[in-house]
């Protein structure tokens, strides 16, 4: 078995890619995917499948950073495995009843990413304002509405993570700051990481039984985005958290327009 080849065109795609994740915190699928599938041509299915895997590796990595410093909380990250592992499972059964490499399978991928992706930048404008709506009303949803509403959220993310790779990120702490407004935000982040880190491990093997990873891009793109993560992460603290939201969002619309009127 020969090893996987090393593209350093894609690996200095994943230094762009780690390094803006590490800054800002967005998720790498919101990123990544859109880059491989219109600016390096990769078939969609490809794309999101390969950036599944990428993100289970990134996500455990900010997963033992939250859990050390006790940033994650668990119950909740347990709720939404709830609804996503097995919304997940059902979405790769359809996937491989109905198949992913046909032109049309082609094309739901492209519009849902599409549309993942405006809902967003949309997220991404509008989340310190939702944060602050959250803080001033602290009076939270009974017990079984937020169970029950954690669970549908984790099934919502499950389908859409498992069809596009994005949703993990930005919209799933967007919810989840509406759904626990007394949880501190690092706690809602941190939580929100590690539960991408099964979904996104079940969902790329998912798409490895369905023949959708091409493993020497995997490899070219962690060897740069993880040292990108880390040059970020240093840097987090000097950037300026409005312009860099307002300009991920502006082109998080653009690209997602493009995707979904292809």
């Amino acid at each position: 078995m020969s090893l996987p080849h090393i593209d350093l065109i894609y690996s200095a795609s994943g230094l762009f890619v780690g390094f803006l994740v590490g800054l800002t915190g967005v998720g790498g699928g919101s990123l990544m995917t859109p880059i491989l599938v219109l600016l390096f041509n990769i078939h969609p299915a490809t794309a999101v499948g390969t950036d599944l895997l990428y993100a289970s590796v990134t996500k455990a990595t900010g997963t033992l950073v939250h859990g050390a410093k006790g940033s994650v909380d668990w119950l909740v990250t347990l709720r939404l495995a709830a609804g996503s592992v097995p919304a997940a499972t059902l979405t790769l059964i359809l996937l491989h009843r109905y198949g992913m490499d046909s032109p049309r399978g082609s094309y739901l991928i492209q519009v849902v990413l599409g549309a993942a992706l405006l809902i967003t930048a949309v997220a991404l404008v509008f989340r310190p304002q939702l944060a602050k709506f959250a803080a001033q009303h602290r009076v939270a949803p009974s017990h079984g509405s937020t169970l029950a509403l954690t669970i549908i959220t984790g099934a919502v993310l499950g389908a859409l993570v498992t069809l596009t790779s994005v949703g993990a990120g930005a919209i799933g702490v967007t919810v989840l700051l509406l759904l626990y407004p007394a949880l501190p935000t690092t706690r809602i982040v941190g939580s929100d990481i590690a539960h991408a880190v099964p979904l996104t491990l079940l969902a790329g093997a998912g798409h490895w039984l369905l023949g959708s990873i091409d493993w020497s891009l995997l490899l070219s793109l962690l060897i740069g985005s993880l040292p990108g993560i880390v040059i970020g992460s240093l840097l987090s603290t000097r950037a300026p958290d409005k312009l860099l939201r307002n300009l991920l969002a502006a082109t998080l619309t653009v690209v997602g327009a493009r995707l979904v009127m292809a």
